[in-house]
């Protein structure tokens, strides 16, 4: 079975006060037998305080939301994979709708983000996704497939069954407008199909792919129930304790 996980992307939210308390009144709400990872991925100023919270608790790992394309340097306010992965940092989200809309990262930038990543034993949530106007044209599935190519596919098969893909379909972020399960399922067997094609049905099994469109828990247990659904990457619904608890309970049902 595909791990599940459940990763929380605060983006740019919460002072350190109420970051810490959202973390800490988290982990008190969950089971002790949890199967779910769940992944925090808090701003950066708050990434060794957050650590030290979680790395007590199996099952509670800690992701960046970005990471530089380049090794070090003369790039003031820039962040490293190695400063990262010194930290004690699992993850890194990687080409996030948001990164690639509002600050115009390319395809082979963030290919060499992957890179870095990966050369710091970080592993790489990969985001990809289609726009209203990719979806209305038809062109979804060759917009995903194209990103998924050039941001992931220069690595060998054993670096790709490393990583996570998660699908967040822009039209459906921040819009109003969910996606229907039946929708989030094509996508995401559409992605195991493309990953079987370029590397092998073993990989495309083993590689968890986790959806990342507005997840509530008003709507994530139709979705959970996806067969090729492996968890979420949850935006707003992450920065309250019970509403993200209730979403992590959800995704344990699922798994049952």
């Amino acid at each position: 079975m595909r791990k599940k996980i459940l990763a929380a992307n605060w983006k740019m939210n919460l002072n350190f006060a109420r970051a810490m308390a959202l973390v800490d009144a988290v982990i008190h709400g969950l089971d002790d037998s949890l199967n779910t990872e769940v992944v925090f991925a808090p701003p950066f100023v708050y990434l060794h305080e957050v650590l030290l919270h979680v790395q007590r608790h199996s099952n509670l790992s800690l992701a960046a939301q970005n990471c530089s394309e380049h090794s070090g340097g003369a790039f003031t306010g820039e962040i490293s994979a190695s400063m990262l992965g010194s930290i004690g940092v699992d993850y890194v989200i990687v080409g996030h709708s948001e990164r690639r809309i509002q600050f115009h990262e390319s395809d082979d930038v963030l290919a060499e983000k992957v890179n870095r990543a990966i050369e710091n034993f970080l592993i790489p949530i990969f985001c990809c996704g289609e726009t209203s106007s990719d979806r209305d044209s038809g062109k979804h599935l060759a917009i995903v497939q194209s990103q998924l190519e050039k941001g992931l596919f220069h690595l060998p098969a054993d670096k790709i069954r490393e990583c996570i893909i998660a699908y967040e379909p822009v039209w459906a972020i921040g819009t109003g407008v969910n996606a229907q399960p039946e929708q989030v399922q094509e996508m995401h067997a559409a992605i195991r199909k493309i990953l079987s094609d370029k590397f092998s049905a073993e990989i495309a099994s083993a590689v968890p792919v986790i959806y990342g469109g507005s997840i509530s828990a008003a709507n994530c247990a139709s979705i959970f129930a996806c067969a090729d659904v492996d968890g979420g990457l949850v935006g707003g619904a992450s920065l309250k304790a019970q509403d993200f608890l209730d979403i992590i309970q959800l995704l344990e049902e699922s798994i049952a």
